[in-house]
């Protein structure tokens, strides 16, 4: 049982950690020599957060944060507001924290699993056959090989797994050119994620929680400066004086740097035994801040399918399902960023009409719901194969549900892990956990009082955190044949 993951950035890492959790021999490549301070992403949103927590990483990561429960816009002098606080979540809004403090957590996790993760190996050859794959892996030392059962590519935009395994990585390139840096302001700003959008281009100012801002800004009078162009603390306080009509003014600025945003989906993320996750696999436009999200919602999905293929149980179908369900995911992401990209940087007549389209949009009920919904991650579903046994609610999220456990309170989350099944049974017997017994290695069954969602006494929770079956207790039959559908045959009893 072995896998290779190529990349150590938060993807790599939450995969990594739930493949060891899960028993699989996993091993990190990453090409870099250090480790990278480059911090692009600047927000954790709730349904990744829900998924931390489930890892034990939640809460910390919550402490070195800033809360932000509000999406605040300005169109010049009119504005608008999006209320992130009445998200069903015990993460109501969007989690203002840099990149590097989430992958430091996620690092400690695979360390103390005892992961190991080489670095300056880059890889620059891969064949597969039947049994495995073979990387050819460059170091300073030399050229050697590595041989696993499976290989995921998490290496970024500028994927060498991907572009090895021949997967093209259609899109385009947004021809604008942005700056982004992390400032201390002259003045203050709300608690919220700050959007300044003017005719001639936009800034995002979303506070880390220290003093400390991002700043995202695309200034159409700038858009053609040379990407190896310095930015300076002057050019960008020209710019934002210009976009924010004077409001903000950077005191200090920390780091910067420009680049060209992309909107990029790898065709396929499986091509036999090698996988595609996070920025490998689709890449979009910074606004929104999903591109990280994206990238552990990825990682989740995958590691609990792959880790089942290599223990030896997983059903013939379930690899195949990592792409038939993240792929469309990454699909509507790139479309929602897109769309929200193409408002922000429009052309002389839409720039004209935003203004008054924009907030009618956003206080449309439907409108707003499903946009925050995509945003924060808590708004997908998966459609799960018609060879399955249905049921209401199946591939939906499911919420942190209160529970009781043995007459204590408890919730959903504290009673999953990243590997294994979790199986609810409230009915008056128990006889669903009792029949889930066989399958103790896989499902962690439990005896619980409290409501389940459509009004079943039994819920079968995927280790992603989405239904895989709900019913009645009294479906024993059924309920036997969902096991073995979701976590193979039983193991034979010793």
């Amino acid at each position: 049982m072995s896998v290779i993951v190529v990349g150590s950035g938060p993807t790599g890492l939450m995969l990594a950690g739930d493949l060891a959790e899960a028993g699989v021999d996993v091993t990190i490549l990453e090409r870099r020599a250090e480790e990278s301070n480059l911090t692009r992403a600047f927000a954790v949103h709730a349904r990744s957060l829900e998924l931390l927590e489930v890892r034990g990483i939640a809460d910390e990561l919550v402490e070195q944060g800033f809360t932000v429960p509000e999406l605040r816009a300005s169109f010049g002098t009119r504005g608008f507001s999006v209320d992130i606080s009445r998200l069903d979540s015990r993460y109501p809004y969007v989690l203002m924290v840099q990149q590097a403090r989430t992958e430091i957590l996620l690092r400690r996790r695979v360390e103390r699993l005892g992961v190991p993760i080489v670095r300056g190996a880059e890889v620059i050859g891969l064949t597969q056959d039947g049994d495995g794959v073979t990387l050819t892996v460059r170091t300073a030392e030399g050229e050697h090989t590595e041989r696993a059962d499976h290989v995921v590519g998490a290496d970024g935009a500028h994927s060498a797994v991907r572009g090895l395994i021949g997967v093209p990585f259609t899109g385009r390139r947004y021809q604008t050119h942005i700056m982004i840096a992390d400032v201390r302001l002259d003045n203050d700003l709300p608690n919220a994620v700050n959007p300044f959008i003017a005719a001639d281009g936009f800034a995002l100012l979303p506070p880390f929680g220290d003093g400390w801002f991002r700043a995202v800004v695309w200034d159409r009078t700038r858009e053609e400066a040379p990407l190896t162009e310095p930015v300076t603390k002057g050019e960008l306080n020209a710019s934002l004086d210009r976009l924010t009509r004077g409001r903000v003014r950077a005191a200090e600025m920390r780091w910067s740097t420009r680049f060209l945003s992309e909107r990029r989906q790898a065709e396929h993320y499986r091509v036999g035994r090698v996988l595609l996750a996070g920025d490998a696999a689709h890449v979009h436009s910074p606004i929104g801040g999903m591109g990280m999200n994206t990238g552990l919602q990825d990682a989740a999905n995958l590691g609990w399918k792959l880790a089942a293929v290599e223990r030896g149980w997983a059903p013939s179908w379930l690899l195949d399902s990592y792409e038939a369900e993240r792929h469309p995911v990454g699909r509507a992401t790139l479309r929602l960023t897109d769309t929200v990209t193409r408002m922000v940087v429009a052309s002389g007549p839409v720039r004209a009409l935003r203004p008054y389209v924009v907030p009618r949009l956003v206080a449309n009920e439907r409108v707003s719901r499903a946009v925050l919904g995509m945003m924060s991650g808590i708004g997908f579903s998966y459609d799960l194969p018609d060879t399955l046994v249905g049921s209401t609610g199946a591939g939906e999220r499911v919420p942190d549900l209160d529970l009781r456990v043995d007459g204590a309170p408890t919730r959903l989350f504290a009673l999953m892990d990243a590997v294994r099944f979790t199986l609810v049974d409230t009915s008056p017997n128990g006889a669903a956990a009792t029949a889930a017994e066989p399958w103790g290695e896989r499902v962690h069954a439990v005896r619980a009082e409290g409501a389940l969602p459509h009004g079943a006494d039994v819920l079968l929770v995927r280790p992603d955190g989405h239904t895989a079956w709900s019913g009645r207790a009294s479906g024993s039959d059924d309920l036997t044949r969902v096991l073995t559908e979701w976590a193979g045959t039983a193991p034979a009893i010793r």
